[in-house]
């Protein structure tokens, strides 16, 4: 199938990419495994993905946790009485109200997950990002991996601040901090979509490599216009990718890592017009893939 897209697609052994590849494992590994659990990150180390992809928010006690939304998401939640999580009632379970041993009476691993049916199902929590981090670190040392990277995502949105998380400043220096506890600090970038959040980041913590996700069609001049800084990393919807953003992202001397890439014609696309990584749910194709293109 690989090599069928790859004839398809007009591709020469020249064109092969021969530089490697920032495989990102979306949420672990998400088209497989539950999102964001300790039990999706272990199972994309065993794939081999370069880097683990993950969502923070903030719980009752103040710590920071692996969560795409501040809520449990109806799509894969069951509540602590055993019944499944409505869309009605979903923002009701706020995980920024709610400490840590509350939150890990819920379960987000068993309920099969519409969008997703290759997920294995598995009794799963919401982690804290220490207890990620240091099993990761156990989880490596023990079977005599290599240590991944992180890109680690701040779930800030302006509307929820001291609603569904903390002040933006809080917020932010409340996972930098984390980060920095953890010894992770050098292989750990920080992403976000919010540009206030970004700004912060750079001017208090210029050490830090900072990722800019990007979903809007404003364009690549406009969108950096935003930022008061050139961040490591651009990082936009896969489907905004061309070859001008290809040279405006060299230009700027960032890294191009698209979001969320599924298919294999599209990752055989984006790997031949030149992109640094790929963000993608299915990282076993990903790296199927790129390893047939070598």
């Amino acid at each position: 199938m690989i090599l069928v897209l790859a004839s398809s697609c007009g591709m020469k052994t020249n064109d092969m990419i021969s530089k490697s590849l920032d495989i990102q494992g979306h949420r672990g590994c998400r088209g497989l495994m539950p999102e964001n659990t300790i039990a999706g990150f272990l199972k994309a180390i065993d794939l081999g993905v370069t880097t683990l992809e993950l969502d923070l928010s903030v719980n009752g006690d103040g710590n920071v946790i692996v969560s795409h939304e501040p809520f449990f998401n109806h799509e894969m939640s069951t509540a602590p009485n055993g019944e499944s999580i409505s869309e009605a009632d979903q923002l009701q379970h706020n995980v920024y109200k709610l400490s840590q041993g509350e939150i890990e009476k819920y379960d987000v691993g068993l309920k099969p997950h519409p969008r997703f049916p290759r997920q294995k199902k598995t009794a799963a929590t919401k982690p804290t990002l220490r207890k990620l981090v240091e099993s990761v670190k156990k989880y490596v040392k023990e079977n005599e991996l290599s240590m991944p990277l992180f890109n680690m995502e701040i779930k800030r949105n302006p509307i929820g601040d001291n609603l569904y998380h903390p002040s933006m400043e809080v917020f932010a220096d409340k996972v930098i901090n984390t980060i920095d506890s953890l010894g992770v600090k050098n292989s750990t970038t920080v992403q976000c979509f919010d540009v206030e959040t970004l700004n912060y980041l750079h001017k208090k913590y210029k050490h830090k490599k900072l990722v800019y996700l990007v979903e809007n069609k404003d364009g690549f001049t406009a969108n950096m216009q935003k930022l008061d800084f050139t961040p490591a990393v651009y990082s936009p919807d896969y489907k905004l990718v061309d070859k001008d953003l290809v040279k405006g992202c060299k230009h700027s001397n960032m890294l191009l890592i698209p979001w969320t890439v599924n298919e294999e014609k599209e990752t055989i696309d984006l790997i031949n017009i030149g992109v640094d990584g790929i963000i993608s749910d299915y990282p076993d194709m990903v790296i199927e893939v790129y390893e047939s293109m070598k």
